[in-house]
């Protein structure tokens, strides 16, 4: 699995007239503390890659993060054709095309991303309760806290994107 790339920004990948900062190279050791648990999140859970990255598309897609987006549409594509891909935003509309155990990942992937709004409500838990062992659900829920911390990183910073003109 890939990591974010908080690497250098180049001319041609920039997406603001502003010139933003390198938020891993100003705080290092915070960068590296957030690279502990994407590290944790991809290497050491029982969760499937292929959902780690859906979970991790659908939530950069509710933050609006392009870099993560860009990133993890690609890491998806290696794995999901990409008529499901595309339809990932509106992956309720088109419950056929993801397992039970998908759908549950991004109905609570949407819960915990929208907490201000949704509460993390007593029936969103209780359907995520039920479609993943314990463990599992504190590590997806790990995995889609460590997507926000990485959007909240990337969207103000204007990580850049791979898509290319």
């Amino acid at each position: 699995m890939s990591a974010p790339v908080v690497g250098a920004h180049d001319e041609e990948s920039i997406m603001s007239e502003v010139k933003r900062l390198n938020w891993s190279e100003i705080a290092p050791e915070g960068a590296k503390a957030l690279f502990g648990i994407h590290q944790y999140v991809t290497q050491k859970t029982n969760l499937p890659e292929e959902l780690i990255h859906l979970v991790f598309l659908r939530v950069s897609q509710i933050n609006g993060c392009a870099h993560c987006i860009d990133m993890h549409t690609r890491d998806l594509l290696k794995t999901m054709p990409i008529d499901k891909v595309a339809l990932i935003p509106v992956w309720a509309e088109v419950p056929h095309l993801f397992s039970d155990q998908y759908r549950a990942a991004l109905a609570w992937a949407e819960e915990v991303t929208n907490v201000s709004i949704t509460h993390a409500s007593d029936d969103a838990y209780a359907a995520a309760a039920a479609a993943f062992v314990p463990k599992d659900l504190v590590d997806l829920t790990l995995v889609i806290a460590a997507m926000n911390a990485f959007n909240r990183l990337g969207a103000p910073f204007r990580l850049p994107v791979a898509a290319k003109p």
